[in-house]
């Protein structure tokens, strides 16, 4: 994507999750950053008008629209270690991770280097006295889609999440656009 570009994720069918990386297309060291987003909009929930920042201080994407108002940027896309960690799979699949991971290696992006990704309509609320995360069921409804502007030159990865326990126990389709 070039800066000043749009780029829309829709969730056609409802309840479906989409994580989502950017990365500087001028220098792949530079990726979206949970913590340094985190802590500047001092809140975890992000919607419209809040910017994603990188890992350094950059502001990298601007939300713009956004009609469900709930997305995760604490948990990391899903992994063979995640399916086999928390599910207990014998033969995981390489989820979100892996295919991110595949799309991005033709960028010199290498695995290491993939970061916390910001999961487009993934509900995770968190226990105000615990602390607690849970993974609920995604709010998006068919057609629900979250907007964001490039604020620099990027490299955005994209996928469909595959965890069962993100999407309400099945998987769809993801969407996007880019003006």
């Amino acid at each position: 994507m070039a800066k000043g570009q749009k780029l829309t994720v829709i969730d056609p069918q409802g309840e479906q999750v989409a994580d989502l990386l950017a990365f500087n297309r001028n220098d792949v060291r530079e990726a979206i950053s949970s913590g340094r987003t985190l802590d500047y909009a001092s809140k975890i929930y992000l919607t419209v008008g809040d910017t994603i920042y990188s890992n350094r201080s950059n502001v990298m994407l601007e939300i713009v629209e956004d009609t469900v108002g709930r997305h995760d940027f604490l948990l990391t896309p899903c992994s063979e270690d995640t399916f086999r960690i928390i599910y207990g799979d014998q033969n995981p699949h390489r989820g979100c991770f892996g295919n991110l991971s595949a799309a991005l290696s033709k960028y010199e992006i290498q695995p290491d280097m993939i970061p916390t990704a910001f999961n487009c309509f993934m509900n995770v609320p968190v226990d105000g006295l615990t602390g607690k995360l849970t993974v609920e069921p995604p709010l998006s409804k068919a057609g629900d889609n979250i907007t964001f502007t490039a604020q620099m030159d990027l490299i955005i990865g994209l996928t469909a999440c595959s965890a069962l326990q993100s999407n309400n126990g099945s998987f769809k389709p993801i969407h996007w656009e880019v003006d």
